[in-house]
């Protein structure tokens, strides 16, 4: 059976899309085959199939198998606002236990190689009583963190990091993704960041002005 991981990040836009595709491609590279899901995603786009959804596309593009749309991204929400605000102006209901079970069909696919993609970061809201972090927990299945290298990053870490370990999830490796190509210093908040994360460090991405998750995934390895 295959091996199924949630990214989440530090924060909104730590590059958690990113970083999966790069492993997406990493995956491939090895020869495995791959799936990703994006159980819920905000600031979707009219098309004439529907919402869409620029990461859960970007995701589909980068796994090897082909999946419909709506098991790629089940729940899409038009404003790019908190997902769970997003849904109640839509009159849409998230549900930690429906999420998860949409998630086991398609870890049942067995690829060798699936990634179930969070919004925003560890603690974001599904509902009023439930959050992003209650998924891998129902699902039983490790996490992979994103920083996103930027000044105050090592407080967002570590918060996130102390968070996913109180709710005793395994986290099987973080990534260190710069998202500010003027950060002073990112050597030794590097350096920093891996004394103090006591998890398998998969490596760090530099700022890509191109975007190419191609050459991203170069800088890493897959977690064990």
């Amino acid at each position: 059976m295959g091996k199924t991981y949630f990214v989440t990040g530090t924060d909104t836009d730590a590059g958690k899309t990113f970083v999966s595709v790069a492993l997406l491609h990493r995956a491939k590279e090895e020869g495995l085959t791959t799936a990703a899901i994006k159980p819920v995603a905000a600031g979707c786009e009219e098309t004439e199939d529907g919402l869409r959804n620029g990461d859960a596309l970007a995701l589909s593009e980068a796994m090897t198998f082909n999946l419909p749309y709506p098991e790629v991204n089940p729940v899409a929400v038009e404003p790019p606002i908190a997902p769970h605000i997003a849904a109640e102006d839509s009159d849409i209901l998230i549900s930690a236990p429906v999420l998860a079970d949409h998630c086991r069909k398609t870890m049942a696919r067995n690829a060798d190689f699936t990634l179930i993609e969070g919004a925003g970061g560890w603690r974001v809201p599904l509902n009023r009583e439930e959050a992003f972090s209650d998924l891998p927990r129902l699902l039983d299945i490790p996490v992979i963190l994103v920083v996103g290298m930027k000044l105050g990053c090592i407080n967002h870490a570590m918060l996130t990091y102390e968070a996913i370990c109180r709710d005793r999830l395994n986290i099987a490796g973080w990534v260190a993704n710069q998202i500010d190509p003027e950060m002073s210093r990112k050597e030794d908040n590097l350096e920093t960041l891996k004394q103090l994360i006591k998890a398998p460090f998969l490596g760090y991405v530099p700022w890509l002005d191109d975007e190419d998750q191609m050459f991203a995934c170069a800088g890493l390895t897959l977690p064990a």
